[in-house]
């Protein structure tokens, strides 16, 4: 077939192009415009040249069928038509297919954060001064594409056009200058507020073999933003238009989403101020320069330690909050701030950290609330009075006056009152209840905490108000302490471990009653003589010489008394803290009664077993014997904390909480799905010592001595639950570190020796706090062992949960913790997730008091050593050069 066309020219100066071989088809003929049109390199002129458009708008068509190139031919067979376009940048004439396949433009999704935005069909403007190869390869590749193309013959059209499409991607032709100054051409669309968010290329010749490459610096400077070497292949062009959406095109739509976030930012009613990792503030909104008085220009490129300080803080906030953030965490608390007149204001504070390129953090982002406090009320008001009700203030009186009645006539009673016969009884016997709770004196700390704020909100500014109204929402709920969890499309290993450890499962209950594999009627009797401490073998003994060390290595002890170290161990330990001598029972029930609490262990289990008990109860005794929490803590507290780590986790079956509330076991129902495990081990321990004189170490020790030894030993093996870990962290960081540190910083102001151990002494419930906290640490202790303990512990726990997740998929349980199935789990990311979850903050805490160098250095080594598992993807739990040693 031949595509050589036939050429009809009306008087009007309509050109028409018939293919010679399709004569007979009247739906053939194609309307070019009025003016030049060139055809297989002819070159048609009619009269009406100089009414030739100088932009031309095209839609989706498809490539010539016809072999070689063709130039644009606006349209294909089936397309006579002559529209008219829209007045747009002087456009006479656009003409389209209308029908065959034609990819349809469309919008694209997009996300930015949590932001998700759709994107219009691309845009692209084609600049060329003639007609030929290249321009007809930019306008097929976006055809292909599926974007809409306009092309410019002058600059003037050119321009305009812009303004009014504002097109995302320009392709100037640079190759020759005769016809138009293409650099001239990107300045003047560049000095356009629209041309900020779109990408400019330039096609330039192509330089021969023996040419130096131009350099790239003067079109950068002219505002283009990339460099085509001339090629009118289509899918090089098409290549080329693809890669620029997929990377500049997408970039600069979501910059220009950020305004809609910038503009949200300028209406919110709390002041924010977001600086670089260096401090340098980069903005800050109008709230802030109301609340603190100053200008944006005042602020912006000034670093924070430019600004005058208030003298009200403590003198090691700075650095309090700096380790915080400084560590990608999240830092809120007090701060007195100063105004730009001199006063001092107190802010409630969050820094937030913002993590960017390179898992750095590149920005702090600061909110920042005024306390409820008279003085400051008293600023905030004048600022309300001067800044924001000097117009119309009819409204804000109006939202004040609803938020009072908001406030005090929050209960409608008659809006609750029965419409039926017999609604005035009701209504007066319902009237009358109401009083009677308003009146009511409720005397719980909390209730005094909601009255004071609700007291306080009656006189306080909008702003006070509101943000007091949040915080009686956060003091309504139930679990004050614990942070709420993040969604499931983050960490799947932080989410699961989190999951399975601090809830009770799913209540789901099944026929199968899960039943423990233990011999309850078990008891000392059944085991072998017990031993003397002065008959202990001498390669026990050696290795006791050295529990006292940190790096005491338990699987050392595990192996030489054939899992039984707890014995042993726990010999050695009681003997030097006097705990027989305590308790006045003999060194014969001592050992007895920790043979027996050793066999009710499960061996079987790879982690819950003896050699954890005993880990426990050297992490404990260690801790002890640091001089601050020596001088905390009386020698009852010393006895009570061994024996609760002795027993913590007495026939423990291998399987978690979750799981045994799932199954429906025996004392999942005994124990009402709460604290099944915790209270099971206290229970049988007592159980079995008392069932046995031989080995009741309790039998003659006084009355009231024994209850309240008791009662320690029963709630610090309870604050081993996790669901209370939050709670019980926060209380001892509250109530101990933060004292300890206000009580050191003014002692060394006043040059006098710190009495905080003393004064922790006075208080029971500060001794309570220690305790617990301190066989927390120790029951989780593994993170900050020596590495090789580490990773044993690693593998152990591991085991025990991949075992866990076999069984629940074979009784059709639900599956507590899916991460840790054993063909699929990461041990480095579980490790990881559980030190960044549980372990950093609550050691951090610890150490505060205790001061513990050595476990800290061993848990920075030890994350770094997990991350770099994990970075690798090694599947070994050691690396390379570590498998070499």
């Amino acid at each position: 077939m031949g595509c050589a066309p036939s050429i009809h020219v009306s008087q009007s100066g309509v050109i028409y192009c018939r293919d010679s071989d399709e004569s007979s088809s009247p739906h053939q003929t194609t309307t070019i415009s009025q003016g030049t049109a060139a055809l297989h390199g002819l070159l048609i002129k009619t009269d009406a040249a100089d009414s030739i458009p100088s932009v031309l708008a095209y839609q989706s068509r498809q490539p010539p069928p016809c072999a070689g190139p063709r130039r644009k031919e606006r349209g294909e067979p089936g397309a006579s038509s002559r529209a008219r376009a829209p007045h747009c940048c002087r456009i006479e004439a656009e003409t389209q297919t209308s029908h065959n396949s034609i990819k349809q433009a469309s919008t694209t999704e997009i996300q930015i954060g949590p932001m998700r935005l759709t994107q219009d069909p691309i845009q692209v403007l084609l600049i060329f001064a003639k007609e030929d190869n290249q321009s007809d390869g930019f306008w097929w590749a976006c055809d292909r594409a599926g974007y809409r193309c306009n092309i410019a013959r002058t600059p003037e059209s050119a321009l305009e056009c812009f303004l009014d499409k504002h097109q995302e991607i320009i392709v100037i032709d640079h190759r020759n200058s005769r016809y138009f100054d293409a650099e001239a051409i990107c300045r003047s669309l560049r000095a356009t507020k629209p041309s900020e968010h779109t990408v400019i290329l330039a096609v330039v010749p192509r330089t021969s073999s023996d040419q130096e490459e131009a350099s790239v610096l003067p079109l950068l400077h002219a505002g283009f933003d990339r460099r085509f070497m001339e090629n009118s292949s289509i899918t090089a062009c098409y290549n080329e238009l693809i890669q620029i959406e997929h990377g500049e095109v997408r970039s600069q739509f979501k910059l220009r989403a950020c305004n809609a976030v910038f503009t949200a930012l300028e209406h919110c009613q709390e002041a924010i101020e977001i600086t670089s990792e260096d401090h340098v503030i980069q903005y800050v909104n109008p709230a802030f320069e109301r609340m603190m008085g100053y200008h944006k220009g005042e602020l912006i490129g000034k670093e924070l330690t430019e600004l005058p300080k208030s003298d009200k803080n403590r003198a090691d906030l700075l650095d309090t909050i700096n380790t915080f953030i400084k560590k990608g965490k999240e830092w809120q608390g007090v701060y007195h701030a100063r105004r730009k007149s001199g006063d001092s204001i107190q802010q409630h504070v969050k820094i937030t950290p913002v993590i960017g390129q390179g898992g750095k953090i590149r920005h702090f982002v600061s909110l920042k609330r005024l306390r409820c406090t008279n003085e400051n009320n008293k600023q905030l008001y004048k600022s309300h009075c001067d800044e924001k009700y000097t117009g119309d203030n009819s409204q804000s009186e109006s939202y004040s006056f609803r938020c009072k009645n908001r406030r005090k006539d929050s209960i409608d009673v008659k809006s609750i009152t029965s419409q039926s016969s017999d609604a005035p009884s009701l209504q007066t016997r319902r009237y009358s209840s109401m009083a009677r709770i308003h009146s009511m004196t409720i005397e719980a700390p909390i209730t005094k905490v909601i009255n004071i704020i609700n007291a306080a909100q009656e006189n306080s500014p909008i702003t006070v108000a509101e943000a007091l109204d949040r915080v009686l929402e956060i003091l309504r709920t139930t679990e004050l302490y614990s942070p709420q969890l993040g969604t499931k499309d983050e960490d799947p290993h932080t989410s699961d471990l989190v999951g399975g450890l601090m809830t009770d499962g799913l209540r789901r209950l099944s026929g199968n009653e899960y039943v423990f594999s233990k011999n309850m009627n078990l008891s000392h009797s059944h085991l072998s003589v017990p031993i003397t401490i002065n008959d202990v073998p001498p390669c026990i003994a050696q290795l006791l010489g050295n529990e006292e060390s940190w790096d005491f290595n338990i699987f050392e002890l595990e192996a030489v008394t054939n899992k039984r170290p707890l014995v042993y161990l726990g010999l050695k330990v009681f003997a030097r803290f006097g705990v027989a001598e305590f308790l006045n029972c003999s060194e014969a029930t001592l050992r007895a009664w920790l043979q027996m609490i050793e066999a009710n262990y499960h061996s079987s289990n790879s982690y819950h077993n003896s050699t954890h008990a005993a880990d426990v109860l050297h992490a404990t005794a260690f801790f002890l014997g640091k001089e601050r929490v020596k001088g905390s803590l009386d020698h009852l507290d010393e006895v009570a904390a061994l024996i609760a780590a002795t027993i913590h986790d007495v026939d423990h079956p291998g399987r978690t909480n979750s799981f045994l509330c799932n199954a429906g076991s025996e004392l999942a129902v005994l124990y009402n799905d709460t604290a099944v495990l915790e209270s099971h081990h206290t229970a049988l321990a007592f159980q079995l010592t008392a069932k046995d004189s031989k080995c009741n170490i309790f039998k003659n020790i006084d009355r009231n001595h024994y209850r309240t030894l008791r009662q320690a030993i029963i709630d610090m093996v309870l604050a081993t639950e996790m669901t209370k870990h939050f709670e019980h962290v926060n209380k001892f960081v509250n109530s101990i570190n933060k004292p300890m540190a206000s009580e050191e910083s003014s002692s060394h102001r006043e040059g006098s020796d710190c009495e905080c151990t003393a004064n922790i002494k006075n208080f029971p419930d500060n001794q309570t706090l220690i305790k617990r906290m301190m066989i927390k640490c120790a029951d989780v202790a593994n993170p900050c062992r020596p590495l090789e303990l580490c990773i044993e512990w690693a593998e152990r726990i591991s085991e025990e949960y991949f075992a866990q997740t076999d069984e629940e998929k074979r009784q059709g349980l639900p599956v507590v913790m899916p991460v840790f199935d054993r063909n699929t789990c990461s041990i480095p990311k579980s490790q990881i997730s559980f030190i960044d979850y549980f372990i950093t903050d609550m050691f951090d805490a610890w150490d505060a008091f205790a001061h513990l160098p050595v476990l800290m250095q061993h848990l920075a080594n030890n994350y770094k050593h997990w991350k770099t598992l994990d970075e690798l993807k090694c599947k070994s739990l050691r690396l390379p050069s570590e498998n070499n040693n």
